[in-house]
């Protein structure tokens, strides 16, 4: 029924559940009515009055004033936004606030733009005070102890927008309100300052903030700007949309884009303030080639030709097999597609991997197996849908921030929430049940997960039968193991395991979210498919609010996966084993594709060892750092004849190069990301990049043509336009049609994107597969765990990213200034060792030292740390094993041991 209402006598169409403020700011505009206390994305909370309107039920009606924040519309309702009376009432609202704000404060600051209030004011023709001053706290001194967030509390109008961004948004609650009156004020924690407080740093209170009560260093709200452009963070792989103000070149703030889709405004700090590192003096801003093992500044010409003359003397000795390249996920679709082409399609070789062999390869690999795709089968907005989340092995509110307020939300709200971790998580304080397992024990505790869901008999029968295959096998093998076989290994009680998952089996739609720590273990792969088992057996796939959905750590490591960075797969996952695939691939290109199988990052760094890789070219990844063992990984570096590395900061990887190419970062250049949940998002250039700087897509283009490759210049629209006429998911993808939100793949031929895969039963490979693996213990603690008694484990913190090269070129490496080593209360105690204590770090591949934080967030046993900084090395201690089907590292077991370290005397 088209039910309709009118604004200030015109007739509109009314949409169900809108307010009046809804209503009106779709069909005028959102600034036609002036608010304060209101966000659309907070609750409706109706305090401050100003966007009254009068409202009549009927023609020529009584009419009464109503808050059009809150109040619903209604059919026939008779709106009138700007009468006398109403103006009135708003002017004289903004006079009484004005009794207690700072009179200094009533106009912008020279060379600023103004705040929404100092706007308000303006349009309103109030210039001074109407009403005696209330008690203005002058005595509320700034806050600067932040280096990201400051306060002037003096400036405070009381809309209270803080406080709700900070509860109802980020789930922090950092802020509060004490006092009453003139009295009352926002206070950080227990009204101590920010940095004392448990604020995280998002920056949500700042952008919402109607005046300067609260600004940034950047003072992002009120900086005057040449332009706006919206693009994408190059963090995590949630894809938040950012407006990065720019002036004279120069990157002056970013805030979040308020009406995308996977952040709505939201961000990080790493998203919001993090972004200085383009500037640094660090950048790398010329090429550089070793003369006498120094580095010397060289041409662009010049770096060209030494990599043309050693790449081509390597294949005229020892085939283009023996060149191997590492590409970047925090490159572009684009210029990852080409890189890929270049070893591919101008060098021979199938020799190309990337950063997803370190993180998610086995999600890649067991999603395949079950259901014949890859990727996350569902959209992060589809949380409010659900009624039971399943976290696994991922530690959202640190790694992926934005993601994790969004579940911690639906949790605050009374969704039901299971985390599986060996780490108390920042989110087990909000969950129903938390399995604190054993590392490396995934398997037996799905495996007894889904023996309760089969023995209480709360199977989806029908999904089963209908959409999947293997189901009885599964049941079979999965019968002959004892409960109690099962707890022993995990540690787990049988109790818990059957609360969890009672909850899950028994929720009408449950949506799984898994990270690293499922993937990066002997059994990753196979957990996977576990996982998959379990979405199938309840029915949770192919519907909204359910599904399998693993968070991915880099921007772009599913981009760069969906682009063939992967030596067994091409563009769009299809198979180079497969005649009909080669085929396809060689009759696109017009050249003959490779066929000989290609080697995993693992075993080009073995190959590089053993003389069989001479030469390897490496964009945008510090494997000298987030690498496994790396002092086997500087032996392989140190192997090579040639090695070629492109960053944009002179890294630990960079150091061993023979040439290094300075890269643009992704601020200087445009293209497409491809976040978490398969969203293909627009990349675009804010600055120019530095001078005597390239980006990426350029330089590989360079080098194509130098082997007698026809390429065009390099632009990423035209690059996107030849993957959508390979990529078969891409098909309907152009530059245009990304618009302002963006598509998820699989896109078809007029453009429609797909929101959720396999929708009803309906898999890439007909049917759903169960699997059934058994645990089996990784080789690390065989072989070690009698002489290093200790699983260290390692993960992210929130402050960096991955290997830190970004983030410790900007404030961020004032808020954390080392990685540290999480240690239980009873291990620390009988080792003498406290907080602070500096402790020496062992495996079987080596030592380190580093400072100690006791904790109950681990269990006994177990050791957790961080490898942000360098100077740490975390991953000199880590192994060689990996996944049994990817060789993706088991960062999380390495067989350890710790003793308090003594300094000797001199």
């Amino acid at each position: 029924m088209n039910r309709q209402a009118y604004i200030n006598r015109t007739r509109f169409t009314i949409v169900e559940n809108e307010t009046i403020y809804q209503f009106i700011s779709r069909n005028m505009g959102e600034e036609f009515i002036p608010v304060l206390c209101h966000d659309e994305n907070l609750e409706n909370y109706g305090a401050c009055r100003l966007c009254s309107v009068e409202v009549a039920l009927k023609e020529n009606g009584a009419t009464k004033i109503m808050a059009s924040c809150h109040t619903p519309v209604q059919e026939n309702m008779r709106i009138t936004t700007h009468s006398k009376k109403i103006e009135k009432i708003r002017k004289n609202i903004l006079e009484l606030l004005l009794t207690n704000y700072p009179k200094e404060s009533l106009r912008a600051k020279s060379g600023h733009n103004p705040t929404t209030f100092q706007s308000l004011l303006k349009r309103y023709n109030i210039y001074d005070y109407r009403y005696p001053e209330g008690i203005n706290h002058n005595s509320i001194e700034e806050d600067f102890s932040h280096p990201y967030i400051h306060s002037d509390l003096k400036e405070c109008i009381h809309c209270y927008k803080c406080v709700r961004v900070c509860d109802e948004v980020q789930g922090e609650m950092a802020l509060g309100i004490a006092y009453r009156g003139f009295f009352s004020k926002i206070i950080k924690g227990y009204d101590e300052n920010f940095m004392q407080s448990p604020c995280i740093s998002c920056g949500a209170c700042v952008q919402i903030c109607p005046t300067n009560a609260l600004t940034d260093r950047y003072l992002s709200k009120t900086v005057k700007y040449d332009k706006v452009i919206k693009s994408i963070c190059s963090y995590c792989g949630v894809g938040c949309n950012i407006n990065i103000k720019v002036r004279d070149n120069e990157i002056i703030a970013i805030e979040g884009t308020k009406d995308a889709e996977v952040n709505n405004g939201h961000t990080c700090l790493k998203g919001r303030f993090a972004f200085d590192f383009y500037k640094h003096p660090d950048r790398l801003k010329t090429p550089l080639i070793r003369k006498n093992d120094k580095f010397v500044e060289a041409t662009w010409q010049e770096a060209y030709e030494l990599i043309e003359k050693e790449f081509k003397r390597i294949i005229k000795q020892n085939g283009p097999d023996a060149l191997a390249g590492v590409s970047s996920a925090r490159c572009t679709n684009e210029e990852n597609y080409l890189m890929q082409k270049f070893f591919r399609i101008v060098l021979g070789t199938n020799n190309i991997d990337g950063c997803a062999r370190v993180c998610h390869a086995p999600t890649a690999y067991g999603m395949q197996q079950a259901f014949g795709t890859g990727a996350a089968t569902n959209s992060i907005k589809e949380l409010p849908d659900t009624e039971c989340i399943l976290l696994i092995g991922a530690n959202p509110t640190l790694a992926h921030p934005v993601t994790g307020a969004k579940i911690k939300q639906e949790v605050l709200k009374g969704k039901k929430l299971i985390v599986i971790d060996p780490i108390k998580i920042e989110l087990t304080k909000y969950a129903d049940v938390h399995l604190q397992l054993r590392p490396g024990t995934n398997v037996p505790l799905l495996l007894m997960f889904a023996k309760v869901i089969i023995d209480k008999k709360l199977i989806d029968e029908k999904f089963i039968t209908e959409h999947t295959k293997d189901f009885k096998t599964f049941v079979k093998k999965l019968e002959i193991l004892p409960y109690e076989y099962l707890v022993e290994i995990t540690g787990v009680k049988k109790e818990l395991v059957e609360k969890a998952a009672t909850i899950y089996a028994k929720a009408k739609v449950a949506m799984e979210f898994h990270g690293l720590g499922v993937t990066e273990h002997y059994q990753g792969s196979q957990t996977v498919m576990l996982i998959a088992n379990i979405a199938m057996m309840t029915g949770n796939i192919g519907k909204k609010g359910s599904g399998i959905n693993p968070l991915r750590g880099q921007n772009n490591v599913q981009g760069a996966a969906d682009m063939g960075i992967q030596p067994h797969q091409g563009p769009g996952y299809l198979n180079i084993a497969d005649p009909d695939v080669i085929e396809y691939y060689s009759k696109f290109y017009g050249k003959p594709h490779p066929t000989n199988p290609g080697l995993r990052i693992p075993e080009m760094l073995e190959g590089s060892r053993q003389g069989r890789i001479k030469g390897m070219w490496i964009i945008g990844e510090d494997i000298l750092q987030t690498d496994p063992n790396v002092c086997d990984v500087k032996r392989a570096l140190s192997s090579l004849e040639f090695l070629v590395v492109q960053e944009i900061f002179m890294t630990e990887t960079a150091k061993k190069a023979n040439v290094i190419l300075p890269a643009a970062c992704s601020f200087e250049k445009d293209g497409t990301f491809t976040n978490s949940e398969r969203r293909i998002q627009r990349v675009n250039k804010a600055i120019e990049p530095i001078k005597n700087v390239k980006p990426d897509g350029q330089i590989i283009t360079d080098i194509m043509r130098r082997f007698g490759h026809v390429q065009n210049n390099f632009s990423a629209k035209e690059i996107l336009k030849e993957i959508s006429q390979v990529v078969p998911f891409f098909e309907g993808v152009t530059w245009e049609n990304l618009g302002e939100n963006d598509l998820q793949w699989p896109v078809n031929k007029d453009g429609q994107g797909t929101e959720i895969l396999h929708k009803d039963g309906d898999f890439k490979s007909k049917k759903g597969k169960f699997h059934f693996f058994d645990y089996k213990e990784s080789p690390e603690l065989i072989h070690y765990k009698k002489d290093y008694p200790f699983i260290l484990t390692t993960g992210r913190i929130l402050e960096h990213y991955n290997c830190g090269t970004m983030t410790r070129r900007t404030p961020n490496g004032n808020l954390v200034t080392e990685d540290l080593l999480k240690i239980n209360t009873i291990d620390a105690k009988e080792r003498k060792i406290v907080s602070g204590d500096i402790v020496e770090l062992f495996s079987p591949r080596g030592h380190i030292k580093i400072k100690a934080e006791v904790t109950d967030e681990v269990n006994q046993g177990v050791l957790y740390s961080t490898f942000h900084f360098p100077g740490t090395t975390i991953n000199k201690l880590t192994s060689n094993i990996g996944d049994q089907e990817t060789l993706t590292p088991e960062f999380k077991i390495v067989a350890a041991d710790i003793i308090k370290y003594i300094e000797s005397p001199i």
